[in-house]
């Protein structure tokens, strides 16, 4: 599922200082960012009302553990050239590596099924979908259905079967002298778990977005055909026809959003995953430093969740702000009171028609 592959054709001092600032930057940018994510739900009212930010939180939760407990290993290993560890500690960081990027991609995978509950279907069904339990269920399989494509057979040892000899060949590098955290993949589990974390999650996050895309141009559509009949609008009599529409729009700008969190993701982890496949098919000649670089790039992501939220979601954007600022009340919200909700309603020939 996951190569951490041998480094054995080494790195100048010059790369390893490249390297050391680059990935620093990228491990202190997922853990601040992703603190910044969690404090923010934490500490806004109005984020904390919105279901989705539950899943939001978890992830964010998911990507620090990754900056955390996976990330600086590899970035010792990577610039020493070598693994000081032990044999054990090896497979317990790299069973967190499978696991909590593998949680990752669930995480997203429930978030596009929230959204596509919330846009594509009536209210009523989305209160009746997306109950506490079921959140709740859905929040407990994003972290135990890993367990069992990481811990479990890593531990076991049965992504080594057949390929023992293959695997304990590049652990030790006699020219150097040095040791290395592998772990090689067998064809059964290679396909499996690769399959499981990432084919069908992504399969199932396209279909929802596809959903979304399709409901959110249908409803644009219905508004200009109203628009265009040329009717004045009366938005003083339909407040609950006003407020759904004003849902709308907000639901459909949070779908985007995250559909381009999706986005990220898959083009961060697919090189990996694709490569994961096809390399136990090639007799495992990828390259060390093109996995290294595919493994990165997906390490990547971890930090770069927290940043779209800033500049794509005006919510996220003006809880960050009051934190990163202290609290300053030009950030907060202005009362409700105050603010006027947009028109869902249309009069045309003297008939009123509301947009669903």
């Amino acid at each position: 599922f996951c190569v951490l592959p041998s480094s054995s054709e080494g790195f100048g001092v010059a790369e390893k200082i490249v390297l050391l600032t680059f990935i620093s930057a990228v491990i202190l940018m997922a853990i601040l960012g992703n603190l910044l994510v969690m404090v923010a739900v934490c500490r806004d009212r109005q984020l904390r009302k919105i279901k989705t930010n539950y899943f939001i939180v978890s992830l964010a939760f998911a990507d620090l553990l990754v900056s955390v407990l996976v990330m600086p290993f590899g970035a010792i290993e990577l610039v020493q050239d070598n693994w000081i560890y032990g044999e054990m500690f090896c497979l317990v960081r790299t069973s967190l590596d499978v696991l909590l990027t593998t949680a990752s991609i669930l995480h997203l995978c429930c978030i596009s099924l929230d959204r596509y509950y919330a846009i594509c279907c009536q209210p009523l069904v989305y209160r009746n979908k997306m109950t506490p339990l079921r959140i709740a269920v859905m929040l407990g399989g994003c972290w135990v259905i890993p367990t069992f494509i990481s811990f479990l057979p890593i531990m076991q040892g049965w992504n080594s079967i057949g390929i023992i000899d293959l695997i304990q060949q590049r652990q030790f590098n006699k020219a150097s002298n040095s040791t290395y955290c592998i772990f090689m993949v067998n064809k059964p589990y290679a396909i499996t778990c690769s399959v499981v974390a990432f084919y069908i999650p992504f399969l199932l996050m396209v279909l929802a977005y596809y959903r979304i895309y399709v409901t959110a141009r249908e409803h644009a559509r219905q508004i200009q055909v109203l628009q265009r009949a040329g009717a004045p609008t009366d938005g003083r009599q339909h407040h609950p026809d006003q407020h759904s529409t004003h849902r709308m729009k907000t639901e459909t700008k949070a779908a985007k959003t995250l559909c381009i969190i999706m986005g990220c993701f898959c083009l961060c982890w697919a090189p990996f995953f694709v490569t994961n496949i096809v390399d136990p098919f090639i007799n495992y000649t990828v390259p060390g430093k093109l996995w290294t670089a595919f493994l990165w790039l997906g390490y990547i992501n971890s930090g770069l969740n927290p940043f779209l939220y800033a500049f794509l979601n005006k919510s996220f954007r003006r809880a960050f702000l009051i934190i990163l600022c202290c609290g300053d009340e030009r950030y907060r919200r202005p009362s409700i009171l105050g603010q006027t909700v947009p028109c869902s309603t249309t009069t045309i020939n003297g008939s009123t028609h509301v947009l669903r």
